[in-house]
């Protein structure tokens, strides 16, 4: 009897739907620990709004094909204002997160980069107005206690650059916010295309100002970073779209053993035990936030199918 060879591909298929997004999600996750490392490097010598410039540039160019191959349809809109604010608060975020990647170790950023949730929670009320329950609003509170906690604010030991990680997060929790109120025929590829347009226009001149020509290693970690930055951002997104978000996203955390790994060997950096206590609390709370929102997306859809039963009959 013969055996028919199976390919990767079959393989790959034939795993769950949850199983490829743990996989995709911890590849994310060492993409993205790659890129911080790469950006730590350049910190050394370069500033944070050149590195951005790069990051952005470089990504916009990859997506051009995508528009060459889709056509200008795909980034029809008409939310330019939107678009142009996605644009800042992505350079905003990019800088604050590479100037705090610079000069703190890579197991003190990452967990303080947990934190979008409890600011998403905060602008989900302000900006969308949306009704937050009092079990939200305290793991909220809790998981701001664990950033208190790795901070410590007036300690011998605080560090400034701890707050632009914070700002980071903001900012980023900022740009879900404001996805959530594009209209819904927006693609991501045009999404994507805006946000190149704007970001490196607005990065440009930050850039010109501290410009510093890179070295042969630089340009090449520079390109690294723009690649890394999109692989690992698509393989978040197909992690999501492959798996239940409750039980893919717990993968995501992972980044806080790579992030300890990669520190460590690369940068000889340590960390105590204040550090690792306040992780431990902002983990525990944004995990609390994701299955809680899963459980009530859940019991809100249900609520509408069974309505749109009962009028159905």
């Amino acid at each position: 009897m013969r055996v028919v060879p199976v390919s990767i591909e079959q393989r790959w298929i034939g795993l769950s739907g949850n199983v490829r997004g743990a996989l995709w999600m911890i590849a994310s996750g060492l993409g993205f620990t790659v890129m911080a490392l790469a950006i730590k490097v350049l910190g050394h010598r370069l500033d944070s709004f050149q590195i951005a410039f790069f990051r952005c540039l470089i990504g916009f160019i990859a997506i051009l094909p995508l528009i060459g191959a889709y056509g200008v349809d795909a980034i029809q809109t008409r939310s330019l204002g939107i678009h142009a604010l996605r644009g800042l608060f992505g350079l905003v975020a990019m800088f604050a997160s590479y100037y705090a990647i610079a000069r703190i170790p890579l197991a003190s950023y990452t967990p303080l980069s947990f934190t979008r949730p409890l600011f998403a929670t905060v602008l989900a009320v302000l900006v969308l107005h949306e009704i937050v329950r009092w079990r939200r609003w305290t793991a909220t509170l809790v998981g701001f206690v664990g950033v208190l906690v790795m901070v410590r604010p007036g300690a011998g030991t605080f560090n400034a650059a701890s707050l632009f990680a914070l700002a980071d997060s903001m900012s980023i929790a900022f740009l879900v916010t404001l996805v959530k109120r594009l209209p819904p025929g927006e693609t991501p590829l045009g999404m994507m295309f805006y946000f190149g347009v704007f970001s490196t226009i607005a990065a440009l001149p930050p850039a010109l100002f501290v410009w510093q020509w890179p070295t042969a290693l630089e340009w090449v970690l520079l390109v690294m970073i723009g690649v890394l930055g999109a692989l690992s951002q698509s393989f978040w997104i197909r992690a999501y779209r492959a798996g239940e978000a409750s039980l893919v996203a717990p993968f995501d955390y992972l980044r806080l053993l790579f992030a300890g790994i990669a520190g460590y060997l690369a940068f000889a950096e340590t960390i105590d035990l204040w550090t690792v206590a306040g992780a431990a609390v902002i983990v525990a709370s944004t995990v609390y936030i994701a299955r809680r929102e899963t459980r009530v997306r859940r019991a809100k859809a249900a609520a509408e199918a069974s309505a749109a039963t009962g009028k159905a009959t």
